[in-house]
Formats: C-alpha cells, structure tokens, sequence
C-alpha cells in the first residue's frame, strides 16, 4: 500500500455485506451453493489426476460424458436457483432426478458425497418460501400513549342450532321433517 492510495471509506466493508446479506435472504441461497457444489464433485472426479509422488491416478470411467452433463445442468441449476428464485421447486425437482441419476451413471454420484450435497440442496430449494416483507414498526408516539396493538375483530358468528332456518339436522319440528329424512 503506497501513500496515495485512497483510503476505503469507513464502513463500506458493513454496507456490501448488508446488501449481500438482504439479496441472499430473498432467494434459496443455500440450496443453490450446494446443488453447485454437488454438481462440481460429480464433475470433478472422472476428470482429477491426482498425484501421490510420482504416481499418477486417473480415474478414468465410460460415466465421464454422462458425468459432464449431469454435473453442468447441477451446475447450471444452482445458478438458476440463485437469480430465478421463482422457479425453486422446479429446480429443486430436477436436482434431486440429477442427483439420484448420478449414482449409477457417475462414480455413484461423486463418491456419494455429491450426490448428497445435490440431493440436499433439492430438498431446501423445494422447502424455501419466500419470507414476509417487513412490518414497520410502532412509532415511539403509539407506545407512548399506552396503547398496545389492537385486537382483530372476530368474524360474525351465527349459531345454526335447533330452531333455526338452516338448520339441516332433520329432527327440528319447525321445519316439517319432524326427524323424518325426504330420500325422493
């Protein structure tokens, strides 16, 4: 850092995680890093070379195609769970399909480990709802009248007991059936 650079004004860091914090609260924010992180395992692991020294591991199996595009529509999902939160349940159907697809057509399912983090993320992406906006609150005024808030009125109620004129129980005299049922 040289003498010239500006510094970062003081309370920005506070402000971008704020923001980031309420655009992550309106989406399954969850859900989609773990249907992107199911989706990179089982992409991943027909195509690492890991070493071990000087030996070299592939593990190359006839489920790399299948295993590429399982791993980018999980991908490709997790994205869209991210930015088209309207169509959660959706994305979290086909989540689920792509990750019990993916047991036996790759590496069962990234070594079980992506397929549990895609399974996952299907079922907190169908279970997300949106929250409620929030409520404003009472101004200091109200509370400081006293007044706590106001009950809901109750709804109309009517008692349909004996000797009303719905009263469809059949054993009212005033309606002439007289207990007797008319069956045509």
């Amino acid at each position: 850092m040289s003498a010239e650079t500006p510094a970062a004004v003081p309370g920005q860091f506070t402000r971008r995680r704020l923001q980031f914090r309420a655009w992550r609260g309106t989406r399954p924010f969850w859900a989609g890093l773990l249907v992107m992180l199911g989706g990179f395992l089982i992409l991943y692991f027909p195509y690492a070379h890991l070493q071990l020294g000087h030996l070299s591991m592939t593990v190359g199996t006839p489920g790399g195609s299948s295993s590429l595009i399982i791993g980018g529509l999980l991908i490709a999902l997790g994205l869209i769970l991210w930015f088209q939160q309207h169509i959660r349940v959706f994305g979290g159907v086909a989540a689920i399909l792509l990750a019990l697809v993916s047991i036996p057509l790759s590496n069962i399912g990234g070594f079980i480990v992506g397929f549990l983090c895609s399974l996952t993320g299907g079922a907190m992406a169908i279970a997300w709802a949106p929250g409620a906006p929030a409520q404003p609150q009472p101004t200091d005024e109200v509370a400081a009248q006293g007044g706590a808030p106001a009950a809901a009125p109750l709804p109309e109620q009517r008692g349909y007991g004996l000797g009303e004129p719905n009263d469809l129980s059949g054993t009212n005299p005033a309606n002439g059936a007289n207990g007797r049922h008319s069956a045509g």
